[in-house]
């Protein structure tokens, strides 16, 4: 056939193509139909096919070039079904692996290894332009592409190594340990993309043989080999340009670095921008336990474990870094560094792993498509906000793809021909450049203005000085500052100057450095402005000031208030309405994070919420460190009972259920508390077994709460009233470990254990106070008691008010088969015959006992809790109905709260209808008093005058039952 008919039977191929580009496929399409014909290997018979390959030589140089010199890859990649065929990443890997192996040496390996690069990159790049393959599939080809490269060539270099490897101290040949960064380590290499490496290696010894090599200088060879096989360039290319500069030191340091070295250096020396770039690292060579070891080392240094917002301000500077950069080279057109660029969605979505990580183990992923919707979830971006930089980032990458695809260059500019324009419109699916241009520069300006919206400067100057500025700028005589002051609405302006004077000249900003200095003075301004907008400014000044104190050496909470508007607003809210709630904040300001949420922070959580959230914060502690572990308890115990506060204040939850909220908080705790203890223990000694009648059984612990624990009516200070029982019996039972000891011991040293957690004194403070003297026997007694002793103990030798506080008593955790049987036990219990007369008397002795001890023995105070009329009069008093009337009742045993108890006595007839309810309100309204006097900081005692009526009908209760 001639060239002339040929030409004309295939010109339909390319009409389809812009009129500029049709002339560009056609000579290409001849050129590869000549060569194939030459060669004798035949081109694609089906006119789609030709049409497509016509399609991607207009696009892509590179292509038509392999094309040209190889045509047989064509029909290769046709017969083998490759071309249409989405690749299975582990077939890909063995499939590069089995022709690696082949190899004899390294003249052999650098063919081989480019001769593979150029048939998969010409399958990737016609399978990406005709969008055949998702933008997912076709990075992950890529890095999937790079990783076999690389393990395959190290193994192979490794096998041809004729100095003996280094040991391992488990006497295993010590292997090199390449860490891919950047878009290789999260599986988003783009079409003609550098591999950022970093090699090391694990603890190691030279081999005990003649010519062995230290372990430094066997690896830096190894290391060299490998760059040299895959960097190199010669008449078939590269296989992947190497850049090994984000390693410790950079280009001035060793080559490859040991694991011990690794972590020295990131725990010293590592800065802001280098945790940034480790989000994304991967193993990819080695032994898995050595990437896992690894992986564990850098962990801390990227993910810290408290919240980091300086991480902010790293980000920004080195965004402003890059606009600098890219403003001095004119490169505005940079789709990847550029305003709206690809490098911005990636700082979104890392600035949140870098914040959050620590805390947040979900969002420790590589790859960007897989944060973004975490980010939803977690409440850290709208929808919106997601889906527009999600579309973005396709778009983007894409048309990376799209211009590097064009000559295989690393490229990432904007092309300035007309006819590379015309390709690049082509290739994203539009006739014209123009309207390219509109549409990426629509994406460009959506993910600009959520850049600029998430990272906002805090430290740009104001437009004007506000009088606060003045006021904290210290320019002024103190009439002067008085007077601006009083004038912003300031109920007492000396007192108010007097604490910002204060502030200023104490010790809080001793610690602080620049960056700290600068949002300090640009924070102080604004509290005072946004105190002068409320009834009591001076107190609530005074009260963010004292916040400011505790954690102005510390800028990560400065920048938290200064980055989030939100949060300073919800700040200055709570402090307004709750001293409890300044003070909480500035003894625990790791709180600080729970005010950028308001749905969050306004929507305190049930049970199973609430141990969703504790064992999400416990996904990413090591289980031997048990530091770390009480202090995550203690800022999940904290930062739920800020939120029932904020809901509380806000009256978005009734009064009513504030303990219940409260309440469930504990026992989430307190189950936690137990599980790691559990753990502990069991892990030294075995599992506490038990022998009864030849058969054995594990012995089952509980936690039994007494008191407000137990009647779910905690409050905000409440501690933690708790008796500890196992059910095991009889005497010499152990437990199974093989360090066994008696179960009694073991049990005492778990009570002991759990009382160390929950009370110990940490960086995060203490979880609760506990108090266990209703045990039996009281602090003379065990800490830990059996079943059997209990039983023993409360039907013979208990004090009336033991059987009192008995009422109030359930299981909170432990085993779930003692709940019923403690159940059983306390109905037993209950259900003594009990004489009238005495019990009265019991009853009416302790009760004035505690007035004496415990109320405000004045008649100018009444105190809510234990004066006469009060709340304990009621609790008594419903406790000594239970006692009297259980055995013939058996709905008193159901309950422990005092509420549904006095429903249940008047259903039943043991108290009138209108009393209980009266009664039942009255407690309500003074529990949720003591809530909301705790929250404002104040004492239990007020004016008698208030709640007059409400006490008299509790008092001429008390003496219609005891008098």
């Amino acid at each position: 056939m001639t060239k002339q008919n040929k030409d004309t039977k295939q010109a339909g191929i390319w009409s389809s193509l812009p009129e500029d580009l049709q002339s560009v496929a056609q000579q290409k399409w001849v050129t590869y139909i000549e060569n194939a014909e030459s060669i004798g290997c035949g081109y694609p018979a089906n006119l789609e096919l030709q049409r497509s390959l016509c399609r991607v030589f207009a696009l892509s140089d590179y292509v038509a070039t392999v094309c040209c010199a190889r045509p047989e890859l064509v029909m290769e990649l046709l017969s083998s079904g490759d071309l249409l065929a989405d690749y299975q990443p582990e077939i890909f890997s063995q499939s590069i692996h089995a022709q690696v192996k082949k190899t004899r040496n390294e003249f052999d390996l650098k063919a081989c290894l480019r001769f593979i690069r150029q048939r998969e990159m010409l399958r990737i790049i016609w399978r990406d332009l005709e969008r055949w393959a998702r933008l997912e599939g076709t990075l992950q080809d890529l890095s999937i592409l790079a990783e076999a490269c690389v393990r395959s060539a190290l193994m192979q270099l490794t096998a041809w190594e004729k100095s003996p490897a280094p040991m391992t101290p488990d006497h295993k040949s010590a292997q090199l340990v390449v860490l891919a960064m950047g878009k290789m380590g999260a599986h988003e290499l783009n079409l003609s993309s550098d591999i950022d490496l970093i090699f090391t290696y694990p603890d190691c010894e030279p081999a005990k043989k003649r010519n062995a090599k230290s372990s430094e200088e066997y690896f830096t060879l190894l290391g060299r080999a490998l760059i040299r096989v895959l960097n190199d360039r010669d008449s078939n290319g590269f296989v992947f340009r190497v850049d090994m500069r984000l390693r410790p030191y950079g280009s001035s340091g060793s080559l490859v670095y040991s694991f011990a070295a690794i972590e020295e250096y990131y725990q010293n020396q590592g800065v802001e921008w280098e945790r940034y770039a480790m989000i994304k690292a991967r193993p990819v060579t080695g032994r898995q336990q050595d990437r896992d070891e690894l992986m564990q080392l850098l962990r801390p240094f990227v993910y810290r474990r408290y919240l980091d917002f300086a991480t902010f301000d790293a980000l920004r500077d080195l965004k402003r870094q890059i606009q600098a950069q890219v403003e001095r080279k004119g490169q505005q057109s940079n789709i990847k560094l550029g305003p709206g660029g690809i490098r911005e969605i990636e700082f979104i979505g890392q600035v949140f792993q870098l914040l959050r990580g620590g805390r947040q183990p979900a969002l420790r992923q590589r790859n960007l498509l897989k944060v973004l919707p975490l980010l939803v979830e977690l409440r850290q971006l709208t929808q919106t906000c997601a889906d527009e930089l999600v579309s973005a980032y396709h778009f983007l990458r894409h048309a990376e793809n799209a211009i590097q695809a064009m000559r295989d260059e690393q490229i990432h500019s904007l092309p300035e021909e007309k006819e590379d324009q015309l390709r690049l419109a082509c290739a994203m699916g539009f006739e014209r450049w123009s309207d390219f241009l509109s549409q990426l520069d629509q994406h460009r300006q959506q993910v600009q203005t959520h850049f600029d919206q998430i990272f906002a400067d805090v430290d740009a100057p104001d437009v004007a000085t506000s009088n606060a500025d003045r006021v904290w700028g210290d320019t002024l005589v103190e009439n002067e500052a008085m007077t601006l002051l009083e004038q912003a609405g300031y109920d007492d302006p000396e007192e108010a100057l007097r604490w910002v004077h204060q502030l200023k000249a104490g010790s809080a900003q001793i610690y602080l450095g620049e960056r700290g200095r600068i949002y300090f003075n640009a924070l102080m301004p604004r509290l005072i402005d946004a105190a002068a907008n409320y009834d009591q400014s001076t107190l609530l000044l005074i009260r963010m000031i004292k916040v400011i104190e505790k954690i102005a050496g510390r800028t990560t909470y400065l920048s938290l208030l200064l980055e989030n508007p939100a949060a300073l607003s919800q700040f200055v809210k709570l402090c307004d309405a709750s001293d409890w709630i300044a003070t909480y904040l500035a003894r625990f300001p790791i709180l600080l994070d729970q005010l950028l949420d308001p749905v969050a922070l306004f929507a305190p959580m049930k049970q199973a919420g609430l141990k969703a959230e504790l064992e999400n914060d416990f996904a990413g502690v090591d289980s031997d460190d048990m530091e770390q572990q009480m202090d995550v308890l203690r800022q999940f115990r904290h930062a739920m009972a800020l939120r029932v506060a904020a809901a509380d204040i806000a009256g978005v939850i009734p009064v009513a259920i504030v303990s219940d909220y409260l309440t469930a908080i504990a026992e989430i705790v307190l189950a936690k508390a137990l599980a790691l203890a559990w753990e502990q223990m069991t892990s030294r000694y075995g599992t506490p077994m038990c022998q009864v009648d030849r058969k054995k059984r594990k012995v089952n612990f509980g936690i039994v709460g007494y008191g407000k624990m137990g009647g779910i009516e905690l409050g905000y200070g409440s501690d933690l009233d708790v008796v500890f029982l196992h059910d095991s019996m009889g005497n010499g039972q152990q437990t199974t470990g093989r360090n066994s000891v008696d179960n009694a011991i073991f049990f005492a040293r778990l009570g002991q254990r759990i009382v160390h957690i929950l009370t110990t004194q940490t960086a995060a403070g203490t979880l609760y106070d506990v108090d266990t003297r209703l045990r039996p026997s009281g602090y003379s007694g065990m800490l830990v008691t059996s079943l059997e002793s209990f039983v023993e103990y409360q039907l013979n030798n208990a004090w009336t008010w033991e059987h009192q506080a008995l009422v109030r008593a359930r299981m909170v955790a432990g085993d779930d088969a003692l709940s019923p049987v403690f159940a059983d036990v306390r109905a037993r219990i209950l259900k003594k015959p009990r004489d009238e007369a005495g019990l009265k008397i019991d009853v009416r002795e302790m009760r004035q006992q505690m007035r004496d001890e415990l109320g405000s023995g004045s008649s100018e105070e009444f105190n809510l809790k234990h004066d006469p009329g009060g709340i304990v009069d009621i609790e008594f008093l419903v406790q000594y109905l239970v006692l009297l009337w259980a055995k013939e009742y058996p709905i008193l045993l159901k309950y422990t709260d005092t509420v549904r108890l006095l429903e249940s006595l008047a259903s039943i007839g043991c108290i009138d209808v209108s009393v209980a309810n009266d009664l039942a309100d009255t407690y309500r309204h003074f529990r949720g008093m003591t809530h909301h006097l705790a929250l404002r900081g104040q004492s239990l005692e007020i004016d008698p005058d208030k709640e007059f009526e409400r006490q008299q009908k509790v008092v001429q209760q008390w003496e219609a039952v005891f008098a």
